[in-house]
């Protein structure tokens, strides 16, 4: 086997109309010993035709599949890469990405993941806000999933030894790979702008809020007993945000209060068996803001 320096796995399924800037973006890194790998699920919207202007360029795969986690691991299981980065069909990579990582790992050999900073960005490639980010703690990791997908890079050792993505997860299955591949050793945080993170309506995350949350929330109960509570919060407010509720007058802050104090405790019970006692002396003053709303 060739082995090459870097893999790059993009993940396909019907997304035409932005595919060919992820593609490109690739390609243009000037990366010497690229390896690019396309695993498309069977897309009907002109991706395979896409695909193949760029034949002798990238490597298309195109067949069934079960899912984003399954098309990575195939990619997974094929890469030569000594480094893998996996950028998704609505993704992109920023001029230089590639070679900064590559230039981390070649100066860091203990380093076995390299994470950056990247941006939100809308259908125009326009910059929405930057992708929160911050320096690597595992147990701040718990509370926020502060790396951004795209502008992570692993060596293949790492697939060797945690394994490939949990194929039976349909939103959340880069956190859980970086709460798996972290707890032993941190990360490089490289600070630089590597990755924009495409944001729009057809987005799983944006479409399925409270789906995502619920899914975060059994892989961090699966892994550590008890969820963080932050994680119970943040499913709470999408719920009640999605019941229509809104905070625009003094009379909506408590009727939302009120709705958010009822979904909490639910949350409480079925994630963690129970409101903890600081978490309950919290709703009690929630509950006591928002007044007769409660018996509404």
């Amino acid at each position: 086997m060739t082995w090459s320096a870097l893999t790059v796995i993009t993940p396909s399924f019907n997304q035409a109309q932005f595919i060919r800037r992820t593609i490109e973006s690739v390609l243009s890194q000037g990366v010497t010993g690229l390896e690019y790998l396309v695993f498309d699920g069977g897309s009907n919207d002109g991706t395979a035709d896409i695909l193949q202007e760029y034949a002798g360029k990238l490597i298309a795969v195109i067949e069934p599949d079960a899912g984003q986690a399954d098309a990575v691991n195939k990619g997974l299981a094929r890469a030569t890469g000594a480094v893998i980065g996996w950028l998704n069909s609505d993704d992109v990579y920023y001029p230089g990405a590639c070679a900064r990582a590559l230039e981390v790992f070649e100066r860091h050999p203990a380093v076995d993941v390299v994470y950056g900073e990247a941006d939100h960005i809308d259908r125009d490639d326009r910059v929405i806000e930057p992708y929160y980010t911050e320096p690597f703690s595992y147990e701040r990791l718990k509370d926020v999933c502060f790396l951004c997908q795209p502008a992570v890079f692993f060596r293949r050792s790492v697939v060797d030894r945690y394994g490939p993505l949990e194929t039976g997860l349909r939103y959340c299955m880069d956190y859980e790979y970086w709460l798996r591949i972290l707890a032993e050793q941190p990360p490089y945080f490289l600070h630089a702008k590597l990755a924009g993170s495409r944001l729009h309506a057809e987005t799983k995350t944006l479409g399925s809020k409270e789906a995502v949350h619920r899914e975060i929330l059994e892989v961090l109960r699966e892994k550590f007993g008890v969820p963080p509570s932050r994680w119970i919060h943040n499913l709470a407010h999408v719920i009640v945000r999605e019941r229509g509720l809104t905070r625009d007058t003094p009379e909506q802050d408590r009727r939302f209060v009120a709705a958010l104090v009822g979904v909490t405790e639910e949350a409480f019970e079925k994630y963690c068996g129970g409101v903890p006692p600081g978490e309950r002396q919290t709703l009690e003053a929630w509950r006591h803001f928002a007044g007769d709303a409660t018996r509404s």
